[in-house]
């Protein structure tokens, strides 16, 4: 009878995953331009961005705020046909 009632958007939700679903959305370019971090701008990738984001606690918040604002609405409404999650 219950369903998944959770408010908080990042409930249940990775970092790795947050990551990835903005990328999947944004790609790296557009990312960059919206969360001004050199991880997203400089040779980006998936582990250099999550190394960086979780010694970072502000760039890690901007990440959060970001998907919170822009991606998760996004991701539900419109998922990427490649779902990277799945193949997990």
């Amino acid at each position: 009878m219950s369903t998944n009632t959770h408010k908080d958007p990042l409930h249940g939700l990775t970092l790795q995953m947050l990551v990835e679903r903005l990328v999947a959305l944004y790609g790296w370019q557009e990312l960059a331009r919206f969360i001004n971090i050199n991880c997203f701008k400089t040779n980006p990738s998936i582990k250099s961005s999550l190394v960086f984001l979780r010694r970072t606690p502000w760039a890690r918040q901007q990440v959060e705020d970001f998907y919170v604002k822009f991606g998760h609405q996004e991701w539900l409404q419109n998922p990427p046909a490649m779902n990277q999650e799945q193949s997990s």
